[in-house]
């Protein structure tokens, strides 16, 4: 299910802040996170995001 235009797209908070400062230091690693549910920003193009999927 889509989330409404009215709302802005979600993102993890502890997420956004991992990406921001790789981008600031440009390195690029893998970055493992549980949040299923956050939108990807243009912000996070080229970083390896690995999602756990609860197996």
């Amino acid at each position: 299910m889509t989330r409404s235009l009215k709302k802005n797209p979600f993102v993890a908070n502890h997420l956004l802040r991992k990406i921001n400062k790789l981008n600031t230091k440009a390195e690029k690693e893998v970055i493992i996170t549980w949040s299923r549910t956050s939108t990807i920003l243009p912000t996070m193009f080229g970083h390896t995001i690995a999602i756990h999927n609860a197996n």
